[in-house]
C-alpha cells in the first residue's frame, strides 16, 4: 500500500521539469552566445549592468558583421555611435558605470 501515487500538484511538477530543463537551457546557451560576442566586440571584461544595457544593440551589431543584413537607418548609426561612446567612455575612466548604463538605458514611450 505504500506505492507511490501522483497527486495532482506532484504531477504538474513533474511535467513541468522537462520545460523548465528546457528554458534554463535554452538561457545558458543565450548567455555563452552573448559572452561570445562581448568577447568578440573586446567588451568581455564589462561589468553584468552595462552589457545587460547593450545587449540587443552588440547582438545586432554581431549579425551585421555576420553579413545577415545591413542597416542604414541613421537612427541605427546613431545608438552605435552612443554605445561605442559611452562604452569606451566607461573603460578609459571617464564616466562612473552608472553613468554609463543612464546614458545608454532606452526609455520606452
Amino acid at each position: 500500500m505504500n506505492a507511490a501515487v501522483n497527486t495532482p500538484k506532484k504531477q504538474a511538477v513533474n511535467n513541468l521539469e522537462p520545460v523548465l530543463c528546457r528554458v534554463l537551457r535554452e538561457a545558458e546557451e543565450e548567455h555563452r552566445q552573448l559572452q561570445q560576442m562581448f568577447e568578440l566586440m573586446g567588451w568581455g571584461d564589462l561589468p553584468d549592468m552595462l552589457k545587460m544595457e547593450i545587449k540587443e544593440d552588440v547582438s545586432a551589431m554581431v549579425d551585421e558583421l555576420k553579413g545577415h543584413y545591413s542597416s542604414c537607418d541613421p537612427h541605427v548609426g546613431r545608438r552605435r555611435q552612443r554605445v561605442v561612446h559611452w562604452v569606451n567612455s566607461y573603460s578609459d575612466g571617464i564616466c562612473s558605470l552608472d553613468t554609463a548604463v543612464q546614458a545608454l538605458r532606452v526609455r520606452s514611450l
